[in-house]
């Protein structure tokens, strides 16, 4: 199984977490706290008491090994250094708390899916060591870290392997969980038409203000010549 497609299944998972709140939101089923089968907790107990065991025992082994001693140039040496302290780091603190995490939600994909990534970039690191250890420490360094990382390698393909169960699960109930939203979709009546008022009566009309002429002021009319000397004279 590939890590791609194991992505692809967990992203199709995660489309899953928010889909069917929704859709157990409208069918009236409760979301969380879904129980959890018997056989799939007693699996993931077996499996956890399995990387627990195999992280004890490349902690064990990471501090007898002599780096220091490798017939190697010092850089190596440094990063190679660098590496172990890195894993016992996360075997001291990261992985603990992210097991946890997944023992507490045994079939949550998110927290398993946290766990899977750490698995693999653990092993990844500690693969590093392990064949450095290969070329330039004793035998017996090497053919300890050799079975710490075949424990490791089981852990992984095991705990791999059941995510992808689960995220196949999700799958079908995500399909069943749509057919159920359909169902509901199609059995609600339809939402009544909306009434819309259309209010079509004019206002009023202003009444248009009466112009008014102003009177124009009188005119003098002028005397004509001929009026003047005809006119008798005064007494």
């Amino acid at each position: 199984m590939s890590h791609f497609r194991l992505t692809l299944s967990l992203l199709a998972g995660s489309a899953f977490l928010m889909f069917a709140s929704a859709a157990n939101g409208q069918a009236g089923e409760p979301a969380a706290n879904a129980p959890v089968a018997y056989a799939s907790v007693s699996e993931l107990n077996n499996i956890l008491a399995q990387l627990k065991q195999a992280a004890q025992n490349i902690q064990g082994d990471l501090s007898k090994t002599r780096i220091e001693k490798w017939k190697t140039d010092s850089s190596t040496k440094r990063q190679t250094q660098g590496n172990v302290e890195s894993i016992q780091r996360n075997l001291q603190s990261g992985l603990p708390e992210i097991m946890t995490q997944v023992s507490n939600a045994p079939e949550d994909l998110g927290a398993s899916f946290k766990l899977y990534r750490n698995l693999d970039a653990l092993y990844d690191v500690f693969g590093s060591v392990v064949e450095s250890a290969g070329a330039f420490g004793s035998k017996d360094e090497f053919q300890s870290l050799s079975n710490d990382m075949s424990a490791l390698e089981s852990v992984r393909r095991s705990f791999a392997e059941r995510v992808q169960t689960i995220a196949n699960a999700k799958e079908g109930e995500l399909t069943r969980l749509r057919g159920q939203v359909r169902a509901l979709q199609a059995a609600a009546p339809p939402p009544a038409p909306k009434k819309i008022i259309v209010d079509d009566t004019e206002p009023p009309k202003k009444p248009a203000k009466k112009k008014t002429t102003k009177p124009s002021p009188a005119t003098t009319k002028p005397t004509s010549p001929a009026n003047s000397q005809n006119a008798p004279p005064a007494k």
